[in-house]
């Protein structure tokens, strides 16, 4: 596993995953619309090294730019097996009498190798900058879409504490640089950033510590994006993608603890009292989201390495870099929700269907209204509850084929009986097509063959060839000449 971003970005360099450019770039749109065409046309990770007005400095964007690129960063074959890998200690048989405590106790023990290993130092460290001299402007920030509010950083990786807890959180909120101390935090209140900042003021305290990272191992950049259910540790569970725990190193500030290989570190706070017009900002539901009232964060501290990497994601209509970022997480959250919902066989989150807009599942139907049971399970989970739209399949149609899905739909869908639509329900903030921010409904389809009691008939037999014809056919097909 790689230790940080640079050795990361060597690899694919030398597999030919990624590209240096060597003309001078932009940061004014001119570097966002070179992500962009590349990451349209499923290109390299690129590597700018020629920033206009940063001589200093060089930009890395595109590293989770496809499945093949996203299972290389985090060093694995399938990335099924980073959720298994969580699951394992929690899979183990009950230890009833002595002999089996201790034998189960090395199944227990291993999890702690996940675990955060806390260091004196560490090349984050480098170069510190305090007070006046800690700005935004020393930062080569690019500005995304023509008609966003600013220039933002994308892909931060901000750090928090539970106020009650101590649990840290790790999360990848959009930041819009308002000046050159201050910045709008983009935590939406579903968000767990959003619910450390709520605890904070409920208890009374005036300001929230933050640790904003940018630049890390890839797979401290992956977790920062998966929906880890509350209140699993961020930190602890980067360490079961990577497979060992991640050194970390104390903030200058704060008791916040970040990745001692990361790029660049800024520290502050944000007051609970003080909200900002954010936006307009180029989501990656491909319209500029509407100005809302966001926290801000002040910039206090900034400590990084010697020749720091500066880390961009382009958003936008799909399928960009974060298209690929939501396919791995499904596929490393699948046996999570297995666990959760055994029934389930597999899921398939189209990347036109903005990881949260559309959700296919197939399950192992067993009773009459079994894949409303599944629909509801998943909207009750987490970051499922934003999902906007599921359809749900019987165990033998292959999610990943559109047209499978499509044929289902027609064949099992009456539209009277088996579509469910909830009113008033949660949704992404970003969805442009509620009416109201954060609220609006959600549609159910039930596309599996129906039982009698759901349907008041027997399901029509399905045409199948006669096996011997089959085999017969299959045996002589070299004769037919075809």
């Amino acid at each position: 596993m790689y230790k940080d971003l640079r050795e990361a970005l060597g690899h694919l360099e030398k597999i030919g995953f990624l590209k240096r450019v060597k003309a001078t770039v932009d940061l004014n749109l001119e570097l966002a619309e070179i992500l962009r065409r590349v990451m349209y046309n499923k290109g390299p990770a690129l590597l700018f090294e020629n920033i206009k007005g940063y001589p200093n400095w060089k930009i890395a964007g595109n590293m989770f730019g496809s499945i093949e690129m996203v299972k290389t960063v985090l060093d694995v074959d399938d990335l099924e097996s980073i959720g298994k890998r969580f699951l394992e200690p929690l899979m183990q048989p009950l230890p009833m009498g002595m002999f089996d405590k201790i034998k189960s106790l090395p199944e227990l023990l291993s999890f702690s190798k996940y675990l955060p290993k806390k260091v004196g130092s560490g090349p984050v460290k480098d170069l510190k900058f305090d007070g006046d001299k800690a700005v935004f402007d020393l930062l080569p920030i690019p500005k995304i879409w023509p008609k966003d509010g600013g220039k933002y950083i994308t892909y931060p990786l901000v750090i928090t504490r539970d106020p009650e807890s101590g649990v840290s959180n790790m999360g990848v909120y959009r930041m819009q640089i308002l000046d050159s101390k201050r910045a709008a935090m983009h935590w939406q209140i579903h968000k767990r950033g959003a619910l450390a900042y709520l605890k904070t003021k409920e208890l009374g305290e005036k300001r929230i510590n933050v640790s904003v990272v940018i630049g890390a191992d890839p797979a401290t950049m992956f977790s920062g994006v998966a929906p880890i259910p509350y209140p699993i540790d961020k930190l602890l569970f980067a360490g079961v993608v990577r497979g060992e725990g991640i050194e970390v190193v104390r903030s200058e500030n704060s008791d916040i603890f970040v990745p001692a290989r990361a790029e660049i570190v800024l520290e502050g706070y944000v007051d609970v009292n003080e909200l900002v017009m954010e936006g307009p900002f180029g989501d990656h539901m491909g319209y500029y989201t509407p100005p809302e009232l966001y926290p801000v964060f002040h910039l206090e501290t900034i400590t990084m390495r010697r020749d720091p990497i500066y880390y961009v994601t382009v958003v936008g209509k799909p399928p960009l870099e974060d298209a690929w970022i939501g396919k791995a997480i499904e596929r490393v959250f699948l046996p999570i929700i297995k666990m959760l919902l055994p029934e389930i066989v597999d899921i398939n989150l189209p990347e036109y269907g903005l990881f949260q807009g559309l959700g296919i599942v197939s399950i192992k139907k067993r009773y009459p209204g079994h894949a409303r049971k599944v629909m509801m399970g998943l909207w009750g989970l987490g970051q499922f509850s934003l999902t906007k739209m599921l359809i749900v399949v019987d165990h033998d149609v292959n999610v990943h084929d559109i047209n499978q899905v499509i044929y289902n739909l027609v064949t099992n869908v009456d539209p009277a009986r088996d579509i469910m639509i909830i009113n008033n329900a949660v949704t992404d903030v970003l969805d442009p097509a509620s009416t109201i921010v954060g609220v609006g409904g959600k549609l159910g389809i039930d596309a599996t063959r129906k039982l009698p009691e759901e349907c008041g008939k027997s399901w029509p037999e399905p045409v199948e060839p006669d096996p011997e014809i089959v085999k017969l056919v299959s045996n002589r097909w070299h004769e037919y000449g075809i």
